[in-house]
């Protein structure tokens, strides 16, 4: 991998942690609510595919800016809900 590749994805992975920080401001939400969030703000100028959601979120979760816990849905299904920690919660570079 050349190095401009490798900066380019840091890139990337940057800002879709920012928006998942972004999204979660508002309250713990599972997986498809974040990316239903992401679309209603965005549209389809801004698409989270599954592979990309999920692994930023256990890299967040991995860095301690999310906690996760396991939950019942309106509709009686079991997801994992994401929230932001107190770390997450700060202000970057703070």
């Amino acid at each position: 991998m050349t190095k401009d590749y490798e900066n380019r994805i840091e890139l990337l992975q940057g800002t879709l942690d920012l928006l998942l920080l972004q999204t979660l401001q508002w309250g713990p939400q599972h997986g498809y609510a974040i990316t239903h969030a992401i679309r209603a703000n965005f549209g389809e100028a801004l698409r989270v595919e599954t592979g990309s959601l999920y692994p930023a979120l256990h890299r967040l979760e991995w860095r301690g800016w999310l906690k996760s816990e396991w939950r019942l849905t309106e509709s009686n299904q079991r997801a994992k809900y994401y929230r932001l920690s107190p770390s997450g919660k700060k202000p970057i570079g703070v």
